[in-house]
């Protein structure tokens, strides 16, 4: 016996099969698929906050993968030594929800707002080391969370930025200034739990200093003109 299908009937079918194809990509999570320019959905919005939250300017999270997303995303990339190909694919991913998880710091021990000034923190670390690689800016910021966790030092970002002669940016002035947007996201990532510094409680620009207390410290490693110590 031959069955006989209507056309109007398989057109429906192929509907129906591609909504729900269409539907599953709706509600995808971030990493279940690669995306680039013209991607739409969830996973879209859900990659465009974790960029605004580092501190990338893209416009509003509207789960549409556009020429700004993308250029978000080449940034990102390039300033993590991720391939720049502007496609959110599995180690770029991997790197974004590593660092927009939960807030810790080096020891990992949560650092949550209530302890963080973002805005001051991002201040200092545009004062003291303005001009240094993005991965140095982030050090610094470190090295004021790994403060926190020592109870040798306050329990605040602005009682650890303003202890007497603790910064020199905050004798003359300097913190007063703006944030660039590198600082910014270097603040921002560091509160996120990136500590490029490997623990460090100092840092100093050993062509700037001869101060013997700073030089006896355990150095760890140097990033650009700063070295980082216990």
């Amino acid at each position: 016996m031959k069955v006989h299908i209507r056309p109007w009937a398989l057109v429906i079918a192929i509907g129906l099969i591609a909504s729900i194809a269409l539907s599953g990509f709706a509600y995808a999570a971030l990493g279940d698929r690669l995306l680039g320019r013209g991607s739409k959905g969830s996973e879209v919005i859900e990659l465009q906050k974790k960029l605004i939250q580092l501190g990338y300017t893209l416009g509003k999270a509207d789960g549409k993968f556009g020429s700004k997303t993308e250029a978000a995303v080449r940034r990102f990339q390039k300033e993590h030594g991720l391939r720049v190909d502007g496609l959110a694919g599995t180690q770029t991913i991997k790197e974004l929800k590593r660092l927009t998880g939960q807030s810790t710091n080096a020891t990992g021990k949560a650092v949550g707002y209530k302890n963080t000034d973002t805005n001051l923190l991002a201040r200092t670390v545009n004062a003291e080391a303005r001009g240094e690689p993005y991965i140095g800016q982030v050090a610094v910021a470190a090295v004021i969370l790994n403060r926190i966790a020592d109870p040798a030092f306050p329990k605040t970002i602005a009682d650890i930025v303003y202890q007497p002669r603790a910064f020199s940016s905050v004798d003359d002035g300097q913190i007063n200034l703006p944030p660039s947007a590198s600082a910014i996201r270097a603040a921002q990532e560091a509160i996120n739990g990136s500590d490029p510094s490997g623990g460090a409680l100092f840092f100093f620009a050993p062509a700037k200093t001869k101060n013997k207390f700073i030089w006896s410290r355990p150095q760890i490693k140097q990033i650009g003109n700063h070295i980082f110590t216990k």
